[in-house]
């Protein structure tokens, strides 16, 4: 593991407890020939591996561990319109209409999760419904304008709640309003991920677990290399995000993994789990250092949002957990995190989705900022449209300028950390 890797605490995460055991895959051994050959087994790779079966080609997927043990299996479980940038941040980059093409994209793409979830009978515990809240006045101004602006530019409803509506289906008192998309929603990020391993390899997708890729061969025949096995292919796709780990230096220095944290309460009973969160929306603050929450279906209130740009996790990362959680519900005082885990995701300098191709074979999806439920898999099915001969809505991605994060691997954590301390510092004084 490169030394300015994140590192998440040992213990599994409560999606791992709260599922059957998985299926046993078995390694690539030998060589092997595909179409296409995927790196990586998160949400990204799964579905652009099922996207490109589905239209007849063979395809070949290495997972370095299991099935969802980066971040498509570990999140937050929010699915969401966007991107990890706001609107704004995609028009200064790209103008008026491919930043609205984007969102149409976005848009599209949460759709799509969903159809993919009833296509597939995936039993991922989708509930509907996301409010963003907001704890200072100049962020109420921030989410109105939010509001007319995506109602003008994007036909697209969200609706206002005052803090009297708001504390009809919320019991806390520390926010001033919200913005609630009754299209967006939560699921069991795990659970779904499983599911699009079974539906691709029903469609006749190989996957290989404990097969962690270590170099990529390019020229117009590449192939993806492990310890035991080499897998030829016509097409290779990289969808490992925060995990590539010097397969594609070009790729690494514009993206940076940072450590996301999450806790799991005991079970605390349907009536006082509904008592909290009385429509089962998941919620997420506006801060820069936010905190996320939502019900889980056995009743727990999952909690996070601590984030490490350090590469080492929080010191009393439960104990931190547990504050931010009493602040915002104290009536939980009397009630424990059962279990707490991380992990890392990726992000770009600009926070904006950074997608295309390193050669006209080899082609990647990687930048998803926190914002990945749903447009990682709008990732996975624009590459393999652009696989296919389709690449127009990849086109428009690949116009996205992205930058090295400044200070080598040496000191890009260090200016990073700096400039995070100052965003921190806002969210507290105004």
């Amino acid at each position: 593991m490169p030394v300015d890797a994140p590192r998440a605490p040992s213990a599994p995460s409560w999606y791992t407890t709260s599922l059957p055991p998985p299926a046993v895959r078995p390694p690539l051994r030998g060589r092997g020939r595909a179409d296409v050959a995927v790196l990586g087994a998160g949400y990204t790779g799964l579905t652009a591996a099922l996207a490109l079966a589905e239209r007849g080609f063979q395809v070949t997927v290495l997972e370095a561990g299991q099935v969802g043990d980066g971040a498509s299996g570990r999140n937050g479980g929010q699915a969401l319109v966007g991107y990890g940038c706001d609107p704004a941040r995609l028009r200064a980059l790209l103008g008026e209409a491919d930043a609205g093409r984007l969102f149409d994209f976005s848009r599209d793409g949460l759709r799509r999760l969903k159809q993919r979830i009833a296509r597939h009978g995936i039993d991922c515990d989708w509930r509907d419904g996301h409010a963003s809240v907001a704890l200072r006045r100049r962020q109420v101004r921030a989410l109105r304008a939010e509001q007319a602006d995506m109602a003008a530019r994007h036909g697209y409803p969200l609706h206002w709640w005052d803090r009297d509506r708001l504390r009809q289906v919320l019991a806390s008192d520390r926010y001033l309003g919200a913005l609630y998309d009754p299209a967006a929603g939560h699921l069991h990020p795990l659970a779904y991920a499983r599911g699009l391993a079974r539906a691709a390899e029903t469609a006749g997708v190989r996957l290989h677990e404990h097969s962690p890729v270590v170099r990529l061969e390019r020229g117009p025949r590449p192939a993806l290399l492990t310890a035991q096995g080499r897998v030829d292919a016509d097409f290779v796709v990289l969808a490992g995000n925060a995990g590539l780990h010097g397969i594609a230096p070009e790729l690494e220095s514009r993206m940076l993994p940072v450590g996301t944290y999450i806790g799991a309460t005991v079970p605390l009973g349907s009536e006082r789990a509904r008592a909290l969160i009385g429509n089962g929306m998941a919620v997420a603050d506006v801060n820069w250092a936010l905190d996320y929450f939502r019900l889980s279906r056995d009743h727990r209130l999952l909690f996070g949002g601590l984030a490490s740009y350090s590469a080492l996790p929080p010191p009393g990362l439960r104990a931190t957990l547990a504050r931010r959680m009493r602040a915002v519900f104290p009536q939980l005082a009397d009630v424990a995190l059962e279990h707490v885990w991380g992990g890392a995701i990726d992000i770009t300098r600009n926070r904006a989705p950074h997608w295309g191709r390193l050669a006209p074979s080899i082609y990647f999806a990687q930048g998803f900022c926190g914002h990945g439920v749903a447009s990682s898999g709008l990732a996975g099915d624009i590459l393999a449209e652009a696989i296919a001969g389709q690449a127009q809505r990849l086109d428009v991605f690949a116009r996205i300028g992205h930058r090295r994060f400044p200070g080598g691997r040496a000191l890009r954590r260090p200016l990073l950390v700096a400039a995070m301390s100052w965003y921190r510092l806002r969210d507290l004084l105004w």
